[in-house]
């Protein structure tokens, strides 16, 4: 596949150096939520005019989000319908790189790597992985040859309650790492994230919560994104835009566990359960 010439904005150390100033903060750091699609399970179609998704960027912006997060896919487990990468980029282009002008980093959450061999040529600082590098065998290749962060995330093709999930996180990053070391991707690189709502049930979805420290033994960030997930409903039945107690409750839990970066839908809320949290933990 034919790539244009890589972006000076965000290439080699430069797009490296994102991670660092992401986890140099004292709390953890928010990533906003944007999609531009039709079908999300809590925002679709919401975003997904140029004008809209822009100003969106800007509100998650102020209200305080360190990263922006940019997806063309509903990735969502149920329901959503498959679009092909000339689609995504469709629904990309018009708004891209005036979302990448603003200034903060932008994430690009794709499990196609067409569409982040492009979203990264114009200046997007990260690449996301739904798939955790093993759907798409280009992904990794495309992440080495930019030189920028990957998220890794679990998954799975159907969720089975009476597995222990926690194994089979840690199976699916020991695989996911040596597919990144084989492609040359620095461990220095790579973010995990535990794929709360993917291929698990919502009681796998709290455990993975609970348990989450355990995945210190990889020795690398932790992101989590709960925002809004089914699994609150199971406990407080809501919709989506309802749930927003029971992701800062999730997140809170979270970050006590040790992950590093959050991803939400409501920023200046959660950065402020966030800081609030940190300030009573330093009366301690």
């Amino acid at each position: 596949m034919a790539t244009k010439p890589i972006s000076a904005a965000f290439a080699g150390p430069a797009g490296l150096a994102v991670l660092p100033a992401l986890l140099s903060k004292p709390t953890p750091a928010v990533m906003g939520i944007l999609n531009v699609t039709p079908d999300s399970f809590s925002d679709g179609g919401q975003f997904i005019a140029p004008e809209l998704a822009l100003a969106q960027a800007r509100k998650l912006i102020a209200d305080g989000a360190d990263i922006i997060d940019i997806g063309a896919e509903s990735t969502r487990p149920y329901g959503s319908q498959p679009v092909s990468a000339d689609d995504e980029l469709k629904r990309l282009k018009p708004v891209l790189a005036d979302i990448i002008a603003l200034g903060v980093p932008v994430s690009i959450d794709s499990m196609k790597s067409e569409v982040v061999a492009w979203a990264l040529d114009q200046g997007a600082a990260v690449a996301n992985d739904v798939w955790g590098l093993q759907r798409d065998p280009g992904m990794a290749d495309i992440v080495a040859a930019r030189g920028v962060p990957v998220i890794i995330m679990h998954n799975r093709e159907h969720a089975d309650p009476a597995i222990d999930i926690m194994k089979d996180i840690a199976t699916f990053f020991t695989r996911s790492i040596e597919i990144a070391a084989k492609a040359g991707i620095s461990s220095d690189s790579i973010v995990l994230d535990p794929g709360i709502g993917f291929g698990k049930v919502p009681e796998q979805n709290m455990m993975v919560l609970a348990r989450l420290s355990e995945l210190d033994t990889f020795r690398l960030p932790v992101l989590v994104g709960a925002s809004r997930k089914r699994f609150i409903s199971t406990v407080v039945p809501s919709e989506p835009q309802n749930r927003i107690g029971g992701s800062i409750a999730a997140h809170l839990i979270a970050a006590q566990n040790g992950a590093r970066i959050i991803r939400a839908h409501d920023v200046a809320e959660t950065v402020q359960a966030l800081l609030v949290a940190a300030a009573i933990k330093g009366q301690q």
